[in-house]
């Protein structure tokens, strides 16, 4: 459960924890606005078309091809950055040995 929910629910709406949260969700929310259209089927809610004057989402810049937005040299340092522990990853892996075998779930599971 998410740490705001369950301070509501456990009762510490007048909580200086809840009240911070509330604070930084309120901050986050700011410049949020827009349109959002949902596809509802079967208890499930897909977004299919969000608007927003104020959306990051520029279509000229999502291209991987040669063009003046995106310099393929700039995804390098970013590379070498985010998989500079990869090559010590194997070394800190302990062997995980299951004694009992996984049973599968029996019935009808919902999540």
């Amino acid at each position: 459960m998410p740490r705001y929910a369950e301070l509501i629910y456990n009762g510490f709406w007048f909580s200086p924890e809840r009240e911070m949260l509330q604070a930084l969700i309120d901050k986050s929310q700011e410049r949020v606005e827009g349109v959002v259209r949902l596809k509802l089927y079967t208890g499930l809610a897909r977004v299919v078309g969000p608007q927003s004057p104020n959306s990051l989402y520029s279509l000229a810049h999502v291209t991987f091809e040669e063009d003046a937005v995106y310099d393929r040299s700039d995804a390098e340092g970013f590379i070498k950055l985010n998989t500079a522990p990869a090559p010590r990853r194997p070394a800190r892996r302990a062997l995980v040995v299951v004694k009992q075998p996984i049973r599968p779930i029996k019935g009808k599971v919902s999540l």
